[in-house]
């Protein structure tokens, strides 16, 4: 099944930002903007890159109270998002507000585990059992944001078959990929293009692998044949 890819804009400023959409023109019409950027530039680069026909995932990863988060994705959802990240682990009642407030136009994502943490990470910071298994917590949190009538969940491509399998209502968004044999950098559990879009992955975020190429425009180009 064919991904939609989202080239992840971590990017100090919106100068840098617009010159990779810009560059990359209609090979990519989806853009992640996180906390780097959205802290730096604010709203305006959102703006900016809608203004260029390109929808926007915005990456914030609220996680507060259920009212400071509806307020959030509200915001987001009248810059104009199409995608906007909570943490799952917030619970079901911040997750019901949060997919109340981005209403039609603006899907909420639920981030189960990270993918830059292992079973170790989770452990120490969740108090947990280190014989923890991520994909117990992975499918959990899924069956928490699926009750919550979430648009979808962000996992690992290694969870992604097994959430598509038993929840797939859910949209799946898989981060952090790479190409077969390319540095982790910070990330511990990554697929490929690919193998997130043979899993059930409906989008596909790229970063290095596209942004920190020589060639950028094939780099993309190489990344739309993975997930067609």
């Amino acid at each position: 099944m064919a991904a939609i890819p989202i080239v992840a804009l971590d990017v100090p400023t919106a100068d840098a930002a617009l010159t990779l959409v810009d560059e990359l023109g209609e090979r990519c019409r989806f853009y992640k903007v996180g906390n780097e950027l959205f802290t730096a530039t604010g709203p305006s680069v959102v703006a900016a890159i809608l203004d260029r026909g390109c929808d926007v995932f915005l990456d914030l990863k609220f996680h507060d109270i259920p009212n400071t988060v509806a307020g959030g994705v509200r915001n987001a959802a009248r810059m104009g998002a199409r995608l906007v990240t909570v943490h799952a682990s917030g619970g079901l009642a911040m997750l019901r507000a949060a997919v109340d407030a981005g209403g039609d136009s603006c899907g909420v994502l639920a981030v189960t585990v990270l993918t830059s943490l292992e079973a170790s990470d989770i452990a120490t910071g969740w108090g947990r059992e280190k014989s923890l298994d991520i994909s117990a917590e992975v499918m959990r949190l899924s069956a928490l944001s699926a009750e919550a009538s979430a648009h979808g969940v962000v996992c690992s491509g290694l969870e992604a078959g097994a959430v598509h399998q038993r929840f797939g209502g859910l949209a799946i968004l898989v981060p952090g990929v790479r190409q077969p044999g390319a540095a982790l950098h910070d990330q511990a559990r990554v697929v490929s293009p690919r193998e997130a879009a043979d899993a059930g992955a409906r989008y596909v975020v790229v970063g290095r692998m596209v942004t920190a190429a020589t060639d950028r425009c094939a780099a993309m180009d190489s990344v739309l044949r993975d997930v067609a």
